[in-house]
């Protein structure tokens, strides 16, 4: 029989479909952990639960952001901790108790429509500093435990925009930002910054932290990884031709996720290698695109478990540059988290790193299916229930956990 001392009530919070506003609820979580409070957050019950004692100022920040929520009895709450522990269940219950420093790795030219990453934590009310290759290169992440990476394109091919907008004059503003950075930290080309900076945030995970990227800055990541011996850039971005037979001379030693991909060095070709499964053609649209999150052993394999926390697990898909990643392209010691096996790719993928961790995460906006530049950015007010942003928030909470051993 599991037990807790008797003691004041607890607030409980569930995100299963009975939750009003599950995005807010992870901001309140968050919150929570900046007055010193811990939260208990229950794997697998009810959607991904979160449980913390009663104060009158916890539940009217409940109230104020709308999130739904119970007052539990100590007895009530030993009978939910019981049903977690049965050896039949496949639940587990994390301690919340760090609260994670958040950096944003983002340009100064950020425009609205970037990046989903930024629209949640928002949303959310979860603080986070932005950062860019300055604080990088001058090795400033070691003040941070969970770093984003912005929807960046780390090749040094301005995002390969350049025959949908190569006039555009924010894309030639954002050129000439790059090569401005470039030139201050004493590299000729933007590309060369970009393997620096790539280096030293894989020298941020080895060292203990943890890396969340969506669409193109997951697969341009470990593309400037694998090329840093070699040219990929043709001459229209940096002057000099392609490095010849550049597909043969890529190292996949180096990358996170990765191997045996082709780079697309067509700068008029809006692909960067065929990682991505849009430039062979998906076959599907709007309204027959999903994923599907796997099920972990929650007592098993808790990072797994925590990554996927959701109150669905068939979820709606969306595009991006990079929206989807090969399955035949991703290393065997990658955890794939979701996919279209149909299609026969993975859109949620994990691993480790030394002593760190990364995720990516196919696509633009989960709410957003293809969204174009130009658009104006999603109103959350609208999609508080959105099982794809929920992923987001599971990684943001993810530095904060340590298993909690139930009494028995």
């Amino acid at each position: 029989m599991l037990w807790l001392p008797l003691r004041a009530d607890h607030l409980f919070v569930p995100m299963d479909d009975t939750q009003s506003n599950h995005l807010k609820a992870y901001g309140v979580a968050y919150w929570i952990l900046e007055r010193q409070i811990h939260v208990d957050w229950l794997l697998n019950y009810r959607g991904g639960s979160f449980l913390f004692t009663y104060e009158e100022l916890l539940e009217q920040e409940l109230i104020i952001r709308g999130v739904s929520y119970q007052i539990l009895g100590s007895g009530e709450v030993n009978q939910i901790l019981d049903i977690i522990a049965a050896e039949d269940s496949n639940m587990d219950l994390m301690k919340l108790e760090k609260v994670p420093k958040i950096a944003v790795y983002s340009p100064e030219s950020k425009q609205p429509w970037d990046d989903a990453v930024t629209l949640v934590l928002s949303y959310a009310q979860i603080p986070y500093d932005l950062i860019f290759d300055d604080e990088i290169i001058h090795h400033d992440l070691v003040k941070y435990d969970w770093l984003h990476l912005h929807h960046e394109d780390f090749t040094g091919q301005g995002g390969k925009f350049l025959a949908s907008h190569g006039n555009s004059r924010w894309y030639q503003q954002q050129q000439k930002e790059q090569l401005k950075m470039a030139h201050k930290h004493g590299f000729r080309k933007i590309s060369k910054l970009k393997s620096q900076v790539v280096n030293n945030v894989k020298d941020y995970v080895k060292g203990g932290g943890f890396l969340f990227a969506m669409c193109s800055a997951t697969d341009t990541f470990d593309i400037a990884l694998a090329a840093q011996r070699v040219d990929i850039c043709e001459s229209v971005y940096d002057g000099d031709p392609v490095t010849p037979g550049v597909n043969t001379r890529l190292d996949f030693e180096q990358t996170f996720a990765f191997t045996n991909f082709k780079v697309t060095t067509n700068p008029y070709v809006y692909e960067y290698s065929d990682i991505d499964t849009s430039l062979q053609g998906r076959g599907v649209g709007e309204s027959n695109d999903y994923f599907t999150l796997f099920q972990f052993s929650a007592k098993w394999d808790p990072i797994p478990t925590m990554l996927t926390q959701n109150h669905l697990h068939v979820i709606k898909g969306f595009m991006g540059q990079t929206t989807a990643f090969r399955k035949d392209l991703i290393k065997s010691s990658v955890i794939t988290m979701g996919e279209n096996k149909d299609l026969g790719e993975a859109r949620y993928i994990h691993g480790t790193l030394g002593k760190g961790f990364w995720t990516f995460y196919g696509g633009h906006d989960p709410e957003d299916y293809q969204h174009f530049v130009g658009e104006p950015p999603t109103d959350l007010n609208l999609h508080a229930n959105s099982a794809g942003y929920r992923l987001i928030l599971n990684n943001i909470l993810f530095p904060s956990a340590r298993k909690k051993k139930l009494k028995t």
